[in-house]
């Protein structure tokens, strides 16, 4: 990689976690402004006093209007028969606007001490009632007990609440009334202080004469009762229009403001009723804001209202999660249940017996710790028909394909290609297999002896074109591989039931998976353009209207990551592989027949359940931690509760259908605080890769060999004999282009038709050349074939198409009887280990395994004893501008840069 490319990836990757660490941070915020001003509390009312040894009697025998501005103390009443109404806690969308309707039909002012969180979000109801002539005053921001406070955080509830008054009036007020206060004989020692606070920061705090207790709601009676005054004394009373049902104090304020009125009493605003007190003379208890003030103001009401917004988006997501969540339970526990009914009926048949040979193509790429159990559960499987074992190494360093040879296993190949990637391994392994059932098969992967068995029952229903089959976590010791049996169990495995029913299955497991050829052929084999080349495969084969079933029976172990940063890399790649490949079938949405079906039934579903449930569910465990601090935690305690017992009662099915032991799901609790979280935060880094448009590499995953630690097979599985080909595969060549029928590209078939893809496809790559064909066999006619090359020119090929497949030497031509081809002692052997086909390419195989062997030359014409084998001088590998069309088609269209990384797999 180049440095300018290195450079380049690092400034992307700093940019993604800057812009990770905003968006968390603004998130973070919106939460922490969101629980600030929704702190919950309760409407004013009278408490007892406290001890007032340091409370001036002044201010305990004096008035409701307490200045202590200037370091001075006076207290003032209002003159007799004097009312001034106030209201705590609002303004109310609901019951202020009733309650001025009710001042306005009376002609009647009052003064309203309003909390700033609720001014910021109905601004307009405060400015109409200062357009009516109503008085505004401070009430704090969050409505707290102040005393609990410490000073910057008291004057804090000032200052904002009064910025939430300058943006709706433009006026700043004066006024203010402490949270839980009454009147002035109850100041004790405690609130003193506060009292004395808020005279030094300009404030005029003002207390009650009179409290109507409407906050209980005791009855429209008891209310007017409690608010008027003792005999013709002036008061100034308390009431709400916020805080709970305000019902009975509107029905009591329309009765008693006509009551009091007939009795000669005069209603005002406090300072009209200070000024009356006064005799006239003025205390300023509002002015005009300033531009700056009025900036801070604008800025304040801006942040509430995004925080409003966000957490109001917040709230129905969180309602789109939990109907998703219950639907796909529900779903699951209906259609699920009646797959594994239907499938374990004693009259359920797929049909007659499949017995026809299968191949099964196994990718390896420096899978040494488990390529020997992986080849031996193989090769060692109960089916009948026959099974033929291709492994292509595809470019390993570590030795893989020596041990694959040293296990010498009879119907055993081993294919060595230079590195290109996964889908170019499959694509090559399916043009040199024999069979036209085809099984692939990761290299860390164990099967059970009868998994093949099973895996191609389903074949004998002609519309099935591919089998999914039961994966298996089998290291299961450490704590993160038990958590990704219970997803494999869960999240897998029981939705793969789900999809069968609704024929919409988007994805074989590369674990464990069978393909009719024909069905490949029909997609043009297995396609690079995604980093999942199952799911891109599956999609394509259900568009195309072949049937994709599960067979829970035919069970494969394979080695789960024991780390949560391997666990992070494969689960990066599935995601974003599986967006690529959503995207790329995206306009099947618009099609008719079947992929019109998959586009509108599968790719919705797996876009709901598959991307955006695991996107939103972040927010259950977000609102859980947010409950808890600013909510009522016993509430969220047992809503979080309530959606475990859910996870649970599901796991519990799933382990039931899937006859797994309960024992596991132990650990599910635990997995609610680690594993989930990093399942969001990879599908995020997923959504966000898809959305810059960036390249994701490959990342191999380090074996430890232990697919099988848990799997129930032997030890040492019984041998199979070596599948019978219908017509031996063979190749050999020279860049020369000796062999007239290599030169005009007429091919053998390995695909009933004789081709993989359309016709159009085809014709534009057998005019470049083909490959020429020759067999290499042992001392016996009955032998295998044990090594052969297939080199041939290169060509430029269209894109989505698999290799060309491998000659077929008609059965016709090779008897029995026939002699065989003379080969040096040192290389066919009848004790020589497995298969071994080495596909050249314009560099030296990267494996010291998998060194070049010359190929025998063979006219098609006829096949003379006494014919040379090869020319000794001619080897396989050499430095030429061509490159084996095997390997050329697979990788025209590899998803990587130029520049690839070590491991020569970077997408």
């Amino acid at each position: 990689m180049s440095h300018r490319r290195k450079t380049a990836k690092k400034r992307f990757s700093y940019t993604r976690l800057v812009l990770g660490i905003v968006l968390l941070s603004m998130l973070a915020g919106v939460l922490f402004v969101e629980a600030y001003v929704n702190a919950e509390f309760h409407p004013d009312h009278s408490e007892g006093a406290g001890r007032q040894t340091h409370v001036p009697q002044e201010v305990i025998d004096g008035g409701p209007i307490i200045d202590t501005r200037n370091g001075a103390v006076r207290s003032y009443k209002l003159p007799a028969k004097t009312i001034a109404l106030t209201f705590d806690d609002g303004p109310d969308p609901k019951w202020t606007p009733r309650i001025m309707a009710v001042l306005r039909r009376h002609n009647v002012n009052a003064t309203f001490f309003v909390v700033g969180t609720q001014v910021t979000r109905h601004a307009d109801i405060v400015a109409d009632l200062a357009r009516g002539g109503d008085e505004i005053g401070i009430h704090s921001f969050t409505h707290p007990r102040l005393d609990r406070l410490s000073q910057w955080q008291r004057e804090l509830e000032y200052s904002q609440t009064q910025l939430a008054v300058i943006r709706a009036t433009g006026n700043k007020s004066a006024l203010l009334r402490l949270p839980y206060s009454s009147s002035a004989d109850a100041i004790d020692d405690a609130n003193w202080p506060l009292i004395q606070e808020a005279g030094r920061l300009g404030y005029l705090p003002i207390m009650t004469d009179t409290d109507s207790r409407d906050w209980s709601r005791p009855g429209v009676d008891a209310i007017v009762r409690n608010a008027t005054p003792a005999g013709d004394n002036g008061s100034i009373v308390l009431m709400h229009d916020a805080g709970g049902d305000r019902e009975e104090t509107i029905a009591a304020l329309d009765r008693f403001i006509p009551l009091m009125q007939q009795r000669g009493y005069t209603f005002t605003t406090v300072s009209g009723g200070l000024a009356k007190a006064l005799a006239g003379q003025n205390i300023a208890v509002e002015a005009a804001a300033g531009v700056a003030d009025k900036r801070r103001a604008a800025a304040l009401v801006t942040a509430v209202s995004v925080a409003d917004w966000i957490m109001q988006l917040l709230r129905i997501l969180f309602l789109i999660v939990g109907i998703l969540t219950a639907g796909r339970t529900g779903v699951l526990f209906l259609l699920a249940s009646r797959h594994a009914r239907k499938r374990r009926a004693k009259t359920w048949r797929w049909g007659p017996p499949v017995e026809e040979p299968v191949s099964v193509i196994v990718p390896a790429y420096n899978e040494k710790e488990g390529i020997e159990a992986a080849v031996r559960s193989l090769a060692g499987g109960d089916y009948p028909g026959g099974i033929e074992v291709v492994v292509v190494d595809d470019g390993s360093t570590d030795g893989t394909a020596a041990l694959v040879e040293a296990m010498a296993l009879p119907n055993v190949r081993v294919v060595c290609i230079p590195n290109g990637g996964k889908p170019n391994a499959l694509n090559v392994g399916v043009a040199l297999a024999t069979h036209d059932l085809i099984v692939m098969v990761d290299g860390d992967t164990v099967f059970e002896p009868d998994s093949i068995r099973h895996l191609v029952q389903p074949f004998a229903d002609p519309t099935v074109g591919a089998v999914a089959g039961n994966v298996k976590v089998g290291n299961r010791k450490s704590l993160v591989a038990r958590w990704q049996h219970i997803e494999y169990v869960i999240g897998f495995n029981l939705d793969r039931r789900l999809y069968d029913l609704l024929q919409v299955m988007p994805t074989i497991p590369g674990a464990i998976g069978a393909f009719r050829r024909t069905a490949l052929a029909d997609i043009g084999g297995i396609s690079h353009d995604t980093l999942a080349e199952d799911t891109d495969a599956t999609m394509a084969l259900c568009r195309s209207g072949w049937r994709v079933v599960y067979e829970e029976r035919a069970r494969a172990w394979t080695e789960a990551p024991s780390t949560l940063r391997q666990l992070w890399l494969q689960r990066y790649r599935w995601s974003y592989g599986t967006m690529q490949a959503m995207w790329k079938h995206r306009r099947s949405i618009f099609h008719s027949g079947p992929s019109g079906r998959f586009g509108r039934v599968g790719l919705p579903f797996i876009a709901f359940f598959g991307i955006a449930l695991p996107l939103l569910a972040p927010l259950i465990d977000i609102l859980f931690v947010y409950g808890l601090f600013f909510f009522n935690w016993e509430i969220t305690t047992i809503a979080w509760l309530a959606m475990l017992g859910m996870q649970m009662l599901t796991a519990i099915v799933a382990f039931r259908l899937d006859k797994e032991r309960l024992r596991s799901l132990w650990v599910l609790p635990l997995q609610q605080f680690v594993y989930r979280q990093l399942m969001y935060i990879v599908l995020i880094q997923s959504m966000g890769t898809a959305l810059t448009g960036a390249r994701l590499r490959w990342h191999k995953l380090h074996r430890a060999g232990s697919a099988g630690a848990s799997a129930p097979i032997p030890a040492q599985p019984p041998s199979t004999p070596a599948a019978t080909p219908a017509s031996a595969r063979s190749a050999a060549s020279s860049d020369s282009g000796s062999d007239p029928d290599a030169r005009d590209g007429s091919l053998g078939s390995g695909f009933d038709d004789g081709r993989i893809g359309a016709s159009a496809w085809w014709d534009e790559v057998e005019p470049a050349g083909g490959l020429t064909r020759g067999v290499a066999r042992g001392p016996h006619a009955s032998e295998p074939v044990h090594r052969f090359s297939v080199p041939a020119h290169s060509a430029p090929v269209p894109a989505h198409r698999p290799p060309v497949p491998a000659h077929r030497v008609s059965e016709s031509v090779h008897r029995a009887s026939e002699p065989a081809h003379r080969t040096s002692e040192s290389v066919h052997r009848a004790s020589e280990p497995a298969h071994r086909v080495s596909v050249p390419a314009h560099r030296v195989s990267e494996s010291e395994h998998c060194a070049p062997v010359p190929a025998h030359r063979v006219s098609e014409s006829e096949h003379r004893a006494s014919e040379p084998a090869h020319r000794a001088s001619e080897p396989v590998h050499r430095a030429s501008e061509r490159t084996a069309v095997l390997y050329a088609v697979s990788r025209t269209r590899l998803l990587r840069s130029t520049d690839a990384d070590a491991d020569g797999e970077e997408f």
